[in-house]
């Protein structure tokens, strides 16, 4: 058995073949190995794995052949040396960011995070000794003013969650450097397909694969993506010990969303340009935050680090939260939920769901407002997609 990879393919055929481990009986689609642990030819073989002198796999929760399959995928796409595959999103966020730290340190985060992110940073790395700092992520010298002398880490989310506001990773991965700082990135709003974090100077990628990687609704799943050094010496006995595996139906699943992932991509990226573009011009609009806009904040960013826009949109209501609770009610193919990057378009009312516990104050910095709404477009007809907000607009 051996994992396939080629340095010449392209990303679409990274996606269907990279990593591909086949068994002795030489099937198609990739193997679900559903085991906790593996069988020792002899009491020597086991000690010899142990050891790290002999390859093999010891136990599911370090690591499995359909995870590791994921696993090398991910790496194929992103141009990473190494990846841990983990249960959610939350636990690789979790796992990139305290597999390094100690108490004493400190960490600067853009203030613009999902919810459990800010949670993380704010509430839980305080309670462990650890120093953190949230800053405009839009604003260079807003991060060069928080560095400390002991500032060892830097995180952020780009687009970020729900305004979808860009950060200029290249810029805050070459201030990192110059500190010897790492820079953490959260990059599931822009897919791997959109934005290459590692390629502009960021340290670990992180994703929660339950997005667009899954993008249909079926399960939870993460990924931690860097240098395979860091990995050993941070990331490797973090997650050894602490056990945020990802089990291997789950990743086996991934694996068949990674298939479809351009095409899907495209597509919803290709019907929120044109939803945006019909929301921006509505009377009962007060404003839309689109990466592929050139009214977008950070337009000059988004073209210089992204290659498209987003399957995300961000829209503020006239009206406030009445208004964004009765449009968000009268539609009829856009689903309420809090997930996003799903062949389903979505909708969410971030300030009483994925931010309701950050003051009113944090909001508001974030551009979090009662109006706000955050739209995922799915694989729908945009036709029909523009029919449904038109409808449920009229009934604000």
């Amino acid at each position: 058995m051996s994992n396939r990879f080629n340095d010449n393919w392209k990303s679409q055929t990274r996606l269907v073949h990279g990593g591909t481990l086949r068994s002795a009986f030489g099937e198609t689609s990739e193997a679900l190995f559903l085991t906790q642990g593996f069988v020792y030819d002899s009491a020597e073989a086991a000690e010899a794995r142990f050891k790290g002198e002999e390859p093999g796999f010891i136990y599911s929760r370090y690591a499995n052949p359909t995870v590791d399959m994921f696993e090398q995928r991910m790496c194929a796409l992103e141009g990473a040396e190494d990846a841990r595959a983990t249960a959610s999103g939350m636990a690789a966020v979790s796992a990139a960011l305290m597999c390094s730290l100690k108490a004493g340190d400190h960490v600067i985060g853009a203030r613009a995070l999902f919810g459990s992110c800010r949670w993380l940073i704010e509430t839980l790395m305080p309670r462990y000794g650890i120093e953190t700092t949230l800053v405009d992520g839009a604003d260079l010298e807003a991060w060069e003013r928080a560095i400390r002398p002991n500032t060892r880490l830097f995180f952020l989310e780009s687009p970020t969650n729900p305004t979808l506001e860009v950060c200029d990773i290249a810029a805050v991965a070459a201030l990192a450097n110059s500190i010897g700082a790492r820079l953490v990135v959260d990059n599931v709003f822009a897919t791997p397909l959109l934005q290459k974090p590692l390629e502009l100077g960021a340290h670990v990628v992180v994703y929660s694969a339950t997005k667009h990687i899954d993008g249909q609704g079926r399960c939870l799943g993460g990924v931690v993506l860097s240098d395979k050094e860091w990995i050993d010496e941070n990331l490797h006995d973090y997650f050894r010990h602490t056990g945020p595996s990802l089990s291997p139906f789950n990743a086996w699943t991934l694996l068949k969303g990674l298939e479809t992932l351009p095409l899907r991509v495209r597509q919803q990226m290709e019907s929120a340009a044109r939803v945006a573009d019909y929301l921006a011009e509505h009377p009962k609009v007060a404003r839309v935050i689109y990466p592929g806009r050139k009214d977008h904040p950070q337009a000059d960013i988004v073209a210089r680090q992204m290659k498209g826009g987003s399957t995300l949109i961000s829209v503020d209501l006239k009206g406030g939260k009445e208004a964004a609770f009765a449009f968000s009610s009268a539609l009829d193919i856009v689903g309420i939920s809090n997930n996003l990057g799903d062949a389903k378009s979505l909708i969410t009312h971030p300030a009483t769901t994925t931010h309701k516990n950050l003051s009113e104050e944090a909001r508001a910095e974030a551009g979090i407002f009662g109006g706000t709404l955050r739209l995922s477009i799915g694989l729908e007809d945009a036709d029909d997609l523009l029919e449904d907000i038109d409808q449920a607009l009229r009934k604000v």
